[in-house]
């Protein structure tokens, strides 16, 4: 495909989970897909003492099974430098970029333990830098290519953590702060052509979920039986990408399960995943006031 047909994203943080569902499912409508991750052909990660299956090769093969093409860019997003050379190659080899996926998070094996924050490690507290700052920094180099293709889009994976109690304050703050970071970065990109969002996903059937439910039946077990796919909200982010009205929702925090009812979007199976609102409630609305 020629530089002028073929569209391009960036997923972070997509060596397994949420980012590989994602991008794969980019692959699938054709897209050039750079993933970025620390698992370039050896996964780094472990939980619960076991060793997470999942590696930037392997996502990047499953993008071009799927009918795109995979690259795969191994790249620590503690690193801005890092982070400033993937942008810089996306340039050097298409000249543009249409998607933006901040994915990548640093989360710590005793997330999801109960208790206060101050009884667990606090290296949890490293998902502000990995999975909020570095949403930053990727949206920073991201902005050029996008304003140059001339429309495009921010997407944030979230979660209802935003908006109530979930896995503690620094996992709150993450996610709020995503929230707020899409809101204000819209601003920015008014009358562009370059929207933001950050999506609200429930629950997320992942390699890391999948061990979670073991470790904690009480609180995961059933909720899985009716948790999403990563693909699936890839496929609502390329709805939101060609929504002809994707500048009207630019700065929204939105639910990816209601999105996907009103983009007649489902699981595989025909499963129409549920929204959580009533249960975890509901995106903030922010205020109108600009302090410039």
């Amino acid at each position: 495909m020629s530089h002028q047909n073929c569209r391009i994203a960036v997923v972070t943080g997509a060596s397994r989970g949420v980012g590989k569902g994602i991008a794969i499912a980019l692959g699938g409508a054709g897209m050039t897909v750079y993933v970025t991750g620390r698992s370039d052909t050896e996964s780094l990660v472990c939980l619960r003492g076991q060793r997470l299956p999942g590696t930037l090769a392997e996502t990047a093969d499953a993008v071009t099974r799927a009918g795109g093409k995979g690259i795969a860019v191994p790249c620590d997003h503690r690193d801005d430098v890092q982070v400033r050379e993937l942008f810089a190659r996306v340039e050097r080899e298409q000249g543009r970029l249409d998607l933006l996926v901040n994915n990548a998070i640093q989360l710590h094996e005793n997330l999801i333990d109960p208790g206060p924050f101050w009884n667990k490690p606090v290296e949890l507290v490293d998902l502000l830098d990995v999975g909020l700052r570095s949403s930053y920094i990727a949206s920073y180099y991201a902005a050029p290519l996008l304003l140059r293709t001339g429309r495009g889009l921010i997407a944030f994976t979230s979660s209802y953590g935003g908006g109530c109690y979930m896995h503690g304050p620094a996992y709150g703050a993450q996610k709020a702060g995503a929230d707020k970071m899409a809101a204000d970065m819209a601003v920015d990109f008014e009358n562009t052509g370059v929207a933001t969002v950050s999506l609200w996903l429930g629950p997320q059937c992942t390699e890391r979920s999948a061990i979670a439910a073991v470790a904690r039946p009480d609180t995961y077990a059933k909720v899985m039986e009716s948790a999403e796919t990563p693909e699936f909200n890839g496929c609502v982010i390329l709805a939101l990408l060609d929504d002809p009205q994707l500048a009207e929702r630019s700065g929204q925090t939105l639910i990816s399960a209601e999105l996907a009812r009103n983009y007649g979007i489902t699981e595989r199976n025909g499963r129409q995943p549920p929204s959580y609102r009533q249960m975890l409630g509901a995106p903030h609305s922010l205020h109108p006031a600009r302090v410039i």
